[in-house]
């Protein structure tokens, strides 16, 4: 007969297998891939004869314990959350919209332009930033619609339409602010700027801009909204199982549009965020590349929102302590996009290994 005592020790102890390669998943493909780029973005540092250390904590107290830091920090992370939770309505529907930075770009670009002028009219500040607002959903959406409807009807790889039309975005963008939209006076090529009495408010008595709130309460919504609501969870199957939706009686093609719609308009309310909290106008040839950018960060998070915003918040102090350490170290000021290039490397290494694991496990 088998002992009552060992059977139950037996089982614990399964159960604690069991659970400890979920722990181990978490920390292999969302921690792991985080260090391991920051540890070889160490060595490069290394090479540069730049002590990383130094560099790391330098960031660490310019952007974060820095209290002029951490409000330029938290105001950054605005756009930052708008672009993620537009990636993560996508990608948990199984859609790649890799267009943001052209939805992103020409949004500023239309706030830009017309948001000055709106205000120079008399319209109460309040009513000109919502305008704002929806003039950057409106542009983001209207924009992601050719590859929506090419995805949707007749099953294009969203990859390339997305891309080319984020190209032909940013170069549509710099022509409206040098001939369009043109400042005439100014001599620097650029849209007309939004008084900064005009812009969003800042919060409490600081410099942060509420446009950190705008980002936190989209990205919280987008999460529930995919996770907890019927129509996330249409959304999901249709990126899971499209057939399987079909058979469910779902409009695939509608779902797909309203997918791009979504995404694509978060993208392009980012752009009108970044405008109306910070930039106030658009220069000739600007274009930050946010969204490529924040690719990784949301892979990391495993496309979660929350996890989103702890991430964001990490590389939106990366971003302002290297600025800082450009001009104090030496290091250059992009040097936070080798960051993110590593981050692709080892995401996807992290990834590939997860894989093998856990086609070994099957086995």
């Amino acid at each position: 007969m088998s002992d009552p005592q060992a059977n139950a020790v037996s089982v614990a102890s399964s159960s604690r297998r069991a659970a400890f390669p979920a722990w181990g998943r978490v920390l292999a493909t969302s921690v792991a891939p985080l260090v391991a780029a920051l540890v070889l973005g160490g060595v490069i540092l290394l090479v540069m004869g730049v002590n990383p250390l130094s560099y790391y904590v330098y960031v660490v107290d310019r952007a974060i314990l820095s209290p002029s830091g951490l409000s330029a920090t938290l105001t950054r992370m605005g756009p930052f959350l708008l672009i993620a939770a537009s990636l993560i309505v996508a990608f948990r529907a199984g859609i790649w919209n890799l267009g943001g930075d052209g939805q992103f770009l020409l949004a500023a670009v239309m706030v830009a332009a017309t948001t000055p002028l709106m205000h120079a009219a008399g319209m109460p500040i309040w009513l000109n930033l919502l305008i704002g607002m929806i003039i950057g959903l409106v542009i983001g959406g209207l924009w992601g619609i050719l590859p929506a409807a090419l995805k949707a009807w007749h099953g294009i790889n969203e990859i390339i339409t997305t891309l080319m039309m984020s190209f032909l975005g940013v170069s549509l963008a710099n022509v409206l602010v040098k001939l369009a939209f043109l400042d005439p006076a100014t001599t620097t090529p650029q849209t007309r700027t939004l008084p900064v009495d005009a812009r969003l408010p800042k919060l409490f008595d600081t410099t942060i801009s509420s446009g950190l709130i705008v980002g936190l309460v989209v990205i919280v919504a987008v999460h529930l909204m995919m996770t907890r609501t019927s129509f996330g969870m249409k959304l999901r199957l249709v990126g899971a199982n499209p057939r399987a939706a079909i058979h469910a009686g779902l409009s695939v093609p509608r779902l797909t549009i309203a997918v791009f719609a979504i995404s694509a308009g978060l993208a392009g309310l980012s752009g009108a965020v970044d405008i109306l909290g910070t930039q106030g106008n658009v220069r000739a040839d600007w274009n930050p590349a946010y969204s490529l950018t924040v690719v990784p960060l949301v892979f990391l998070a495993r496309l979660n929102g929350f996890g989103a915003i702890a991430y964001v918040f990490l590389f939106s102090a990366l971003t302002i302590g290297s600025e800082s350490a450009a001009r104090r170290l030496g290091v250059p000021s992009f040097f936070s996009l080798v960051i993110v290039a590593l981050l692709l490397i080892t995401l996807a290494l992290a990834e590939y290994l997860d894989k093998r694991r856990q086609y070994r496990t099957k086995l």
